[in-house]
């Protein structure tokens, strides 16, 4: 005989608690997806870049405008940034205008043009004419704010991609990835370097082994330090890799010429200096490019700040590192420098002083010849020293002793032409 299946029964018939909680969950899931849905197409904002020149009419272009790195070109690029930053901070599109770099200053007839990339903020789902409609219009507003410049405002904005952005950018020295993207300036925490935060830095391997380091000053030349090849100065055995791993460099390239200061003297340091020529140019990108050399007449004021990278040793006699690290350290005048319980005189004018007085942070064995560089007003990075010598590694009161590169300005020319 069989028994009533009275479970059965009870199957038949939804428990009205689960079916309360079952609509109160599915009316979630729907709000939920509703509000998503909603974000993304009208609040999720995308990044958008745009090129325009500005013709500067009563500024006079000279060879003073041809580099980053003269005080001129910085004055006149940063009286343009701030002008364009102010104009529109002030405007109804404070909140999506991100920032501005003036990427060239370059001739038009007597005066001068300036290249300029913008970056905004704007909802995915706005269209791009409209877009570009508010940022003229908010330009147009610009021309009664650049006090004593006189402007033409740019015949056209043109929208460009990220990677144009980049490319534009990175053709001018000096530029990391916080300027590339024209966001908020990074903070170089750690120790260890990602890929493109150095981007000129460069290993020279001799026999495909890591032997110094290197800085790419154009998309030819490498600058680095004499003392580099007491062993081997045959172009043939020497290659340059590129990125942040000397195991798996992101490119690879031979050398055709290797120059050496002629007046290098292996027992003072004096006139540690020497550039390579690569046997192809570089297409530079946003991990390779050059750095901005300084003027001769730059100031390097003791006490600011400086970043030493490369692949040295971690301790005094140690083996080099396959990926690179980078350093923040100071720069020291030569006076303190040549103290007694310093370098006690040995420290020469064409050299400069970069480390912490208490040690700890200091260029070691492999990091020769690699550089020392410091960050200008524009965000721009500046050579300031070549690594060259020093009393073992981050010992107190021994910092490390660089080539002061602005000495040297005259010779980079004569060798390099740049």
């Amino acid at each position: 005989m069989y028994r009533p299946a009275r479970a059965s029964l009870n199957s038949r018939f939804l428990n009205p608690y689960v079916v309360f909680f079952a609509v109160v969950a599915g009316v979630v899931i729907l709000a939920v997806v509703i509000a998503l849905l909603i974000h993304f197409l009208a609040f999720d904002k995308k990044s958008y870049f745009y090129h325009s020149s500005f013709q500067i009419l009563n500024v006079n272009y000279s060879d003073n405008l041809n580099s980053p790195a003269t005080q001129q070109y910085r004055t006149l690029s940063e009286r343009i940034e701030s002008v364009i930053t102010t104009t529109f901070k002030e405007s109804d599109l404070k909140n999506q205008f991100i920032g501005v770099h003036v990427v060239k200053l370059r001739q038009s007839g007597s005066g001068v043009i300036a290249d300029t990339v913008m970056k905004f903020k704007f909802p995915r789902n706005n269209n791009g004419a409209s877009m570009k409609s508010r940022i003229e219009s908010v330009l147009r507003q610009m021309l009664n704010n650049f006090g004593n410049l006189e402007i033409n405002l740019p015949t056209e904005i043109t929208t460009i991609t990220d990677e144009d952005a980049i490319h534009l950018i990175t053709q001018e020295c000096g530029a990391r990835p916080d300027l590339m993207t024209l966001s908020a300036e990074r903070v170089i925490g750690g120790t260890n370097a990602e890929e493109g935060d150095w981007p000129w830095q460069v290993s020279l391997q001799l026999d495909n082994v890591h032997h110094c380091g290197g800085i790419l000053i154009g998309n030819t030349w490498i600058l680095t330090a004499a003392h580099c090849f007491r062993s081997n100065s045959d172009p043939s055995r020497w290659t340059v890799t590129f990125g942040v791993s000397t195991t798996f460099p992101q490119k690879t390239e031979r050398v055709s010429t290797i120059l050496i200061h002629k007046d290098y003297n292996s027992g003072t340091h004096e006139n540690d200096i020497a550039v390579m020529k690569l046997s192809r140019t570089i297409t530079f990108n946003k991990d390779i490019h050059m750095v901005c050399l300084p003027e001769a007449t730059q100031n390097i004021s003791p006490g600011s700040t400086a970043y030493v990278t490369g692949w040295g040793s971690q301790i005094n006699g140690g083996d080099t590192v396959t990926d690179l690290r980078q350093g923040r350290v100071y720069i020291i005048s030569n006076d303190v420098c040549n103290a007694q319980i310093s370098y006690d005189g040995a420290v020469l004018p064409g050299m400069l002083c970069a480390g912490l007085p208490e040690g700890g942070v200091d260029a070691c064995r492999g990091d020769s010849g690699g550089p020392l560089v410091q960050q200008d007003s524009r965000r721009l990075w500046f050579l300031v020293g070549i690594v060259s010598w020093g009393d073992q590694c981050a010992l107190a009161n021994k910092p490390g002793v660089y080539t002061r590169v602005t000495a040297y300005r005259e010779w980079i020319t004569q060798q390099t032409g740049i």
